[in-house]
């Protein structure tokens, strides 16, 4: 009987998470996992969203959840570098106060 091997672990690099240019559903999936294991080992989750050509509602949905328990579990929770893309997507869906993103990055 021939059975297929379980795939690795994600590995958690240091760093920020850096968002896909195109955040589809199916990079959420990737960047669910990312997120969890962010939360669960370190002090802060810094997510970098400068290559963000395109942000489907299921990134956002993600990124709104981890702010939500990095506040509740006390960790520091900062988007870096938004693309004039990610916060023109941000600002139609009215995402801006709970994605923690300032005036300041807004009117960039």
């Amino acid at each position: 009987m021939n059975s297929m091997p379980s795939p690795p672990d994600p590995v958690l690099e240091e760093g920020p998470i850096v968002l896909p240019a195109n955040g589809t559903t199916v990079a959420a999936e990737e960047l669910q996992v990312r997120l969890v294991l962010a939360a669960d080992r370190l002090p802060e989750i810094s997510i970098d969203a400068s290559q963000v050509e395109n942000v489907g509602q299921a990134v956002l949905q993600l990124l709104v959840a981890a702010r939500a328990e990095a506040d509740a579990r006390g960790l520091d929770f900062e988007i870096t570098n938004p693309s004039e893309a990610f916060l023109a997507r941000v600002q139609a869906c009215r995402l801006a106060a709970p994605l923690g993103l300032s005036h300041k990055e807004l009117a960039q």
